[in-house]
């Protein structure tokens, strides 16, 4: 059914009797205060009469581009939600609409037959939906209201608009105040609770974004009560100046701390709401790798994970000129600010410290801001996801989404739908509401594929034209999306040899190493002791120590596993020591097996029966396929740890902190052989 300009002179006075009725009788029409409350204000108020609805009221195209200009970091902040918002419904017959503090339209997404047919209702952009102007409604009423509201097709003040359910919510600035309003219109007649669910949801994202955007120059401090909601949408979020003070903070923050406005929060200190200053949150967040650290609420028992992290305008700044390489190199040479402990990201995985670590950063850092890809290559564990995650953190696109996806543990059949998204009901087993891609989640920051030699071959030539077009196709859907992301990519394996092999496109090999560095492994970073040492920290929340004999086992270990395998050692350590001084018998995974590991060949032969050791050459040694030189030292490493677990698949993935599904395929990737039992 078409939505029309125009209603029946009946159906207009039955509907303006009912609203007089309501209103001079004083009856609360089923229960809903804030309808009739509205009601009221359009006839005592605003002077609106119910039975002479006025044409649809629309501002100028100069004032709308005012307005917008106006309101450009929050439309900017809403532009993405709304459409994901949008695809979520899956209702060609609804729109999703933001407004202004007054009413106007500034941005909407649509279908465009729906967009046409609503178009002279008013439902467009620059048309006006302030309760003075249009009566009671979705938009209008949820400003007046300032609170989440629907209005279902009778409920509106004129029966022009009748036809349509509309749902809104108030959208926040970092202030406090309604920065704008959220809202889905629709043909529906039911009251969809679902909806308001979703576009509460949505408008915590945009306020979150518009923190993030308005305090580039404030450190970001993420927390919840649970460690699993940081870095979510229900977490807590504060922006906190270098002095420790509360500029913003959102409305899961204020909740979870018990105020009632950002009123009772700006300016207080850090160290005034948690028992924790903000320098010791921002280094014990570094050393933790950006995982929530435990801190309390001041002055209560109230346990909370937090995570600090230093600001997106000075990540930005490190990357400017020779002077900033130094500066990271050298604290002693950088500004007052960047002396801080906790100015640079300093984690287990990315120390700043070791030379050739931090000449690869500041490398990677100048090109991907020239939008020039990155791809990593180094040992599993080396800690490719952390240098990733800290360039980002330095680049023009810090302020969006950090999106990892392992190439390697995704099941072939899923990596498409991962990466690319899908609509609702595009396959069997879907979910109802469709899905954003990977590759769309990243948009506005940076996407982050790690293990990308295992990517199928169909799907590389997918990947490549997204890449090339910067424009992406959901599964099922025949739309393209466009799409604003840096790329880092990452891989143990050399894939030179794997495009000889034709195992690997060579033309997205090349889109893929805008520049390509090799990251060190553990073993071979001068600042071993301080890995060992922060990891440690972290493991054993700072209460634990190491005897000379447990500091030199793990300085001397080769460490196959690098930091996965590091923290993984000293986290069991950790709990085997119960609070005390850690020391060999601590170690068990790296005091078994005394005796210098065989490796290659001579291991082989080492595990052939006697008899057939004894005779010599006449046992030929088997000969490998040719390894470049990252693979050749990885098999090696992994041959020694064969050898240590006695040849247990299962222990040796566990000692590495990886599947053993993963690990069998790099073991069948570098031509070991597994003949023992386990």
């Amino acid at each position: 059914m078409a939505l029309t300009l125009f209603d029946s002179s009946r159906s207009v006075d039955r509907h303006a009797e009912r609203v007089l009725e309501v209103v001079r009788s004083g009856l609360h029409e089923h229960g809903n205060d804030v309808l009739m409350r509205s009601w009221g204000r359009c006839l005592n108020e605003y002077r609106l009469d119910p039975s002479k609805p006025r044409g649809p009221a629309v501002v100028s195209q100069a004032s709308l581009e005012e307005r917008c200009a106006r309101r450009a970091d929050v439309i900017d902040c809403a532009r993405y939600e709304m459409t994901t918002l949008y695809q979520q419904l899956a209702d060609l017959e609804t729109a999703v609409v933001l407004t202004d503090t007054d009413g106007v339209i500034v941005h909407l997404v649509s279908s465009p037959e729906f967009a046409a047919e609503a178009a002279p209702l008013g439902l467009r952009c620059g048309g006006i939906w302030s309760e003075t102007e249009a009566g009671t409604n979705g938009m209008g009423t949820c400003l007046a209201a300032g609170a989440p509201v629907s209005i279902r097709r009778e409920d509106h003040f004129f029966s022009l608009f009748t036809q349509l359910t509309c749902s809104a919510v108030p959208v926040f600035d970092p202030s406090g105040e309604i920065a704008a309003v959220l809202d889905v219109t629709s043909r529906s007649s039911l009251m969809q609770q679902h909806v308001l669910v979703l576009l509460g949801m949505t408008a915590r994202m945009i306020e979150n974004r518009l923190i993030d955007l308005r305090f580039r120059d404030a450190h970001p401090l993420h927390f919840h009560s649970r460690p699993e909601f940081v870095y979510t949408l229900h977490e807590g979020k504060l922006a906190v100046s270098d002095d420790g003070r509360v500029l913003a903070a959102n409305r899961s923050a204020l909740f979870q701390l018990g105020l009632q406005s950002m009123d009772d929060i700006r300016s207080r200190r850090v160290d005034d709401l948690f028992q924790s200053s903000l320098e010791d949150m921002l280094v014990r967040s570094t050393s933790s790798s950006f995982h929530p650290v435990v801190t309390y609420r001041a002055g209560a028992a109230l346990r909370f994970f937090a995570v600090a992290r230093r600001p997106a305008s000075d990540l930005m700044v490190a990357d400017r000129g020779a002077a900033a390489a130094v500066a990271v190199a050298n604290p002693a040479l950088a500004p007052a600010r960047a002396r801080l402990p906790v100015a640079r990201p300093v984690t287990p995985g990315c120390t700043f410290k070791d030379p050739q670590f931090v000449s690869h950063l500041e490398t990677a850092r100048r090109v991907i801001a020239r939008q020039t890809p990155v791809l990593l290559c180094g040992e599993t564990g080396s800690g490719k996801e952390v240098f990733a995650r800290a360039v980002h953190e330095a680049s023009p696109h810090a302020g969006g989404a950090f999106v990892a996806v392992n190439c390697a543990s995704l099941p072939e059949t899923l990596i498409e739908s991962e990466l690319f998204g899908y609509r609702a009901g595009a396959f069997t087993g879907a979910q109802r509401t469709g899905r954003r891609g990977k590759i769309l989640q990243a948009d506005g920051g940076t996407l982050f594929l790690d293990e990308i030699a295992d990517m199928p071959l169909d799907l590389q030539a997918r990947l490549l034209r997204v890449l090339d077009e910067r424009q992406v196709t959901p599964l099922g859907t025949e739309e393209t999306l466009p799409v604003d992301f840096q790329l880092i990519s990452a891989s143990h394996q050399h894939l030179p040899t794997l495009v000889q092999e034709g195992k690997f496109r060579e033309d997205l090999y090349y889109r893929l190493a805008g520049i390509e560095l090799q990251l060190p492994a553990l073993r071979e970073r001068s600042d071993r002791h301080d890995i060992i040492m922060a990891v440690l920290t972290a493991e054993a929340g700072g209460k634990a120590a190491l005897s000379a004999e447990a500091e030199r086992l793990l300085m001397e270990h080769r460490w196959p596993g690098n930091i996965r395998q590091l923290r993984h050692v000293l986290r069991s350590a950790a709990a085997l020591a119960d609070g005390k001084t850690i020391t060999r018998e601590h170690l068990p995974s790296l005091t078994t097996g005394q005796t210098p590991p065989l490796l290659g060949a001579d291991a082989v032969l080492a595990r052939l029966p006697a008899a057939a050791a004894a005779e010599g050459p006449a046992v030929e040694k088997p000969t490998l396929p040719k390894l470049n030189p990252i693979q050749s030292n990885e098999r090696q490493v992994l041959m020694q740890m064969l050898e240590q677990h006695r040849w247990n698949v299962s222990n040796v993935a566990k000692a590495l902190d990886v599947s053993r599904n993963t690990l069998y395929r790099k073991l069948h990737r570098l031509h070991i052989d597994i003949s023992h039992p386990e």
